[in-house]
């Protein structure tokens, strides 16, 4: 079952990448650009979203097109969630406990790379 620890260890394999922790919890950045992080339920989270992050490990991702989005709430919305805020969008919260491993490295890479600057995509390529 995945968690936050996880996460950690998928973003530390990424060139640049700083965690940082801020007034929502710890955060993932690289070049000082957020691409994950913990969810909390704030106010401005419509019920019943707010309860889920509430009680459960969630983490938000940076994606790369809001078509993206869409599809992975439509693919498993037991596993997604409904939109939690408005800012910073395009970007997808999900049940950490819930993801299969191997799409969480996925979904933690792709935030990184829609972030990240061409020259450490190159390098983390070239690895």
């Amino acid at each position: 079952m995945p968690s936050w620890a996880d996460v950690r260890e998928i973003a530390a394999t990424l060139p640049g990448t700083q965690e940082r922790l801020t007034t929502g919890g710890a955060a993932l950045f690289v070049r000082s650009k957020l691409f994950a992080w913990e969810c909390h339920p704030w106010p401005s989270i419509p019920e019943p979203v707010r309860t889920v992050v509430a009680t459960e490990e969630i983490v938000g991702v940076k994606v790369g097109d809001p078509v993206e989005v869409r599809a992975l709430r439509e693919m498993d919305p037991r596993v997604f969630l409904p939109q939690v805020t408005g800012w910073g969008e395009p970007k997808i919260a999900f049940r950490v406990a819930e993801i299969d491993p191997v799409h969480l490295r996925e979904l933690v890479e792709e935030g990184w790379r829609v972030q990240a600057p061409r020259y450490l995509v190159r390098e983390l390529d070239g690895a």
